[in-house]
């Protein structure tokens, strides 16, 4: 064999291993980390430096945490993701990286999390970001087995991203805002379930033990009525700040592409998407359209 080829062949193992950490980090999933910027975004405020810097550390510092919560998660279920028909392809049920080291690993990103946060509004995104990571943990090895809790920790690990943007950029948060994003995650988060039952079939409990208690016609009730709430919150939140701004037209013009985003990706999960909300998002145009819309009126909105 030639040096080149020794090389070639020593390298090789190092290089596997990054890119298995990479996948177990999941860049992908960070798009949701975006809701941080959805309090100072409708405050107006991400125009300005401080509050900008601030809310790109608290981004950087939830990606880190929910990287690290992805080592830990996939630690833990590292025999259930064998059993399924995709997870078992994550490197850790691959046998790709040890248990050991998926554990290490995750504690160290979310150290690392905690504390490039604390100079942060006084401690406090420090705190919240602490809050996510142990919700986050505690959901991987408890509350995910127990029926209608496992919902919400995963609905409330999404208010907690978009309540780490307001405390980051020190802005007051609205009631409504925060019923829209917990609603907003609770349909989200059914529509998952949904997609698993499809795409698991009759394993689906040897994956997920709380697929087996949920029906299709529960999932759907709880999608509408998590919906319902979502619409009528945002309809008052965009009357709220057409009141207090003085605007007449664009908050409630965003009313119009927030419902049909909302109707187009109900349509998705009824087809048995779901499964992943970020690849719906990336990956659906129309949704991508209305969402641009969405933010446009918006925008104009605060700032016209």
């Amino acid at each position: 064999m030639s040096v080149a080829s020794e090389r070639a062949a020593g390298s090789q193992p190092g290089s596997s291993i990054v890119v298995a950490l990479v996948r177990t980090a999941r860049p992908k999933q960070w798009t949701k980390n975006v809701l941080v910027f959805a309090a100072p975004g409708a405050a107006g405020v991400l125009t300005e430096a401080g509050p900008l810097a601030r809310t790109l550390v608290a981004f950087v510092a939830l990606c880190l945490a929910a990287s690290g919560t992805y080592f830990l998660n996939d630690a833990f279920d590292a025999e259930a993701d064998r059993q399924h028909p995709t997870k078992r392809e994550r490197p850790v049920a691959a046998g790709l990286i040890s248990v050991g080291m998926a554990k290490v690993t995750g504690a160290v990103l979310i150290a690392v999390a905690i504390a490039i946060s604390i100079p942060i509004s006084g401690g406090e995104l420090a705190l919240v970001v602490a809050g996510y990571a142990l919700l986050t943990v505690t959901y991987s090895i408890w509350l995910k087995h127990e029926p209608v809790i496992d919902l919400a920790a995963v609905a409330a690990g999404f208010v907690l991203r978009a309540i780490a943007g307001g405390v980051a950029a020190d802005v007051e948060i609205s009631d409504w805002f925060l019923i829209v994003a917990g609603a907003g995650s609770l349909f989200m988060v059914t529509g998952k379930r949904h997609a698993e039952q499809i795409e698991l079939g009759p394993s689906s409990a040897s994956h997920r033990s709380t697929l087996e208690e949920y029906s299709s016609s529960y999932l759907g009730f709880v999608r509408a009525v998590a919906a319902s709430v979502m619409v009528t919150a945002y309809c008052l939140w965009a009357f709220e700040k057409a009141f207090s701004t003085g605007d007449v037209t664009w908050f409630r013009l965003s009313i119009v592409p927030f419902v049909l985003a909302v109707l187009r990706y109900a349509h998705v999960i009824e087809q048995g998407g779901g499964g992943a909300p970020e690849d719906i998002v990336l990956s659906d145009r129309i949704i991508q359209v209305l969402s641009l819309l969405w933010v446009v009126t918006f925008a104009i909105g605060v700032h016209a």
